[in-house]
Parts: structure tokens; sequence; C-alpha cells
């Protein structure tokens, strides 16, 4: 049987945020993080954000978009892990609250996957549109259905409370330089900056599972 890993973006593959990086090549640092701050304190909701936040990025289009892609702090070994995913027949999704069309820009490192916000500049936001934390577990349903994989048969790696419902429903979970509280909650935990280090630790669990199956 095959294997699903399923990364988080903001804060595991990069440090920081795509909406962070996004701001301050515009200009827009300060009221984002204010927005942030904002939404992290529960004052504004994950709707409410977007309909704050999109009209902050007026005149963003392809090349800032890919500069700020290019410019931004990813871990080292990125596209190394997702090779070896597919070339052992397994696959990997990238699921993150950022905008589609940022994460997207992921597709060409070897991601099989990715779903994000379908969120657009200058277009007023939809709710089915934005990405919840609880919104992680359902579409981590749907890919295992797709690839006819089980709970045990998946890994999932993040850092912070919008990894939350996800690591509760897996048993398989990396906390990737993660705050406290999700480290309580994951099976095991990686700090630094090679996303290789983290995946063998996501494939020791997987191991283990399995040779408790062959018991």
């Amino acid at each position: 049987m095959s294997k699903l890993h399923v990364f988080d973006m903001d804060g595991t593959l990069l440090k920081g945020s795509a909406c962070l990086e996004l701001s301050r090549h515009l200009g827009q640092l300060e009221v984002i993080l204010e927005l942030e701050e904002k939404w992290s304190r529960g004052e504004l909701s994950h709707f409410e954000y977007w309909e704050l936040s999109l009209p902050l990025w007026e005149g963003l289009d392809d090349e800032i978009i890919d500069r700020t892609f290019a410019a931004t702090a990813w871990l080292s070994g990125i596209e190394a892990v997702w090779a070896d995913i597919a070339r052992r027949g397994e696959h990997s999704a990238v699921i993150t609250q950022s905008p589609q069309f940022f994460a997207d820009r992921l597709l060409p490192w070897g991601v099989e996957t990715v779903r994000g916000a379908e969120v657009y500049v200058g277009v007023p936001p939809e709710p089915h549109q934005v990405i919840t934390p609880e919104d992680k577990v359902p579409i981590t349903v749907e890919l295992m259905a797709g690839y006819g994989v089980i709970s045990t048969d998946c890994v999932a790696y993040g850092d912070s409370l919008s990894d939350y419902p996800l690591f509760q429903f897996l048993p398989n979970t990396v906390a990737v330089n993660a705050t406290p509280a999700l480290r309580q909650i994951a099976a095991a935990a990686y700090e630094g900056d090679d996303l290789w280090e983290a995946y063998l630790v996501g494939r020791a669990l997987l191991d283990r599972d399995g040779k408790a199956l062959k018991r």
C-alpha cells in the first residue's frame, strides 16, 4: 500500500508566511502584521482576514509573486524530499491557508498536489474559497480516498495551531519548528532548517506502523 505525506506551508516549508512576504514586497508589512495579530487573537475570522488583506495587495502581479517566492526563506531539501516520495510511488500534498496562487509555485519543485485559499486580488472573497484549520482534515480524507490509503499510511508535517485538527486526526505527525502546543500532541518533532531530516522522522513513524501491522 502507498503512503501520503501532507505538508503545511507557512512556518513549515518556509520561515514566516506567504502573506507576510507578499506584504513586505508591497510595502504593507506593518498593516498585515496588525491584521495577523488580531487574527491570532480570534478578533478576526479567517474570512474577515482575507476581506481586509486582499485590498492591501493592489498591483500584485505574477512578476511580483515570482520575485517574492524566489526571495522567501525556504527550508533546504524540499525538492529532494518530494523526489524521494515520488520515486517510492508515494504521494505528497501541500495544504495551506495561504493563497493558491502562491502555493502553486511549489508544483515545479515536485509536490503532487497543492490546496490553498482560492482568493484573488481585486476580487471580493467568498467564504467557500477560504481554507480553515478544520478544512485540512476533510481535504486530507479526500486525498486518502483518492489514493487508497488509510490513516496509518499518512504522515503530516506542521508547525502551529493551524495544523492542530489534522494532528489530532492522524496518528503519524511531525511538528517542524513548532509551537509548544503542537509539539505536545505531535507523534514526533524536528527543529532545524532541513526538510529532509524532518522527512526522515516522518518515515520512521511510517516504518513503526508498518512493523506493528506485521506482528
